[in-house]
């Protein structure tokens, strides 16, 4: 089962949990025993698996980036002023891919499924969700 999920973006830079959404498909695609892969399409956004007790690791997370790849310093800034969100995208990377265990995402307590922002604000983001059974 394969479903595209969209999401709305509203910050520059910020984490979105979209672990409801991705769950939502699970259950719909009632698989028992497999893995679902989460991929977002664009070259400036990125998942990420993170804790979600509060916001501080989700902000932590995006000071962080803001720290090791500064905005305007970068040779790509020329053609479109967000060389930053390219590298920030591809050092997260574009997806993550969770097992599947008794019909439920084998995520651990803390662990939540994170849109992760870094050119917004975007009318849309597609994820892409992909269920596979075993």
């Amino acid at each position: 089962m394969q479903k595209i999920i969209e999401v709305v973006t509203d910050a520059k830079e910020k984490l979105y949990d979209i672990t409801p959404l991705v769950t939502a498909v699970v259950q719909a695609a009632a698989v028992e025993s497999g893995v679902v892969s989460i991929y977002v399409r664009g070259a400036t956004a990125a998942i990420m698996i993170q804790e979600n007790w509060d916001d501080s690791v989700q902000l932590d997370v995006v000071s962080l980036l803001k720290k090791l790849i500064p905005h305007g310093v970068w040779q790509h800034d020329a053609q479109d002023n967000n060389g930053d969100a390219h590298l920030k995208a591809g050092i997260v990377g574009p997806s993550e891919t969770v097992p599947i265990m008794g019909g439920k995402m084998g995520l651990s307590t803390w662990q939540n499924i994170f849109l992760c922002e870094f050119d917004g604000p975007r009318q849309v983001r597609e994820v892409v969700v992909t269920v596979i059974s075993d």
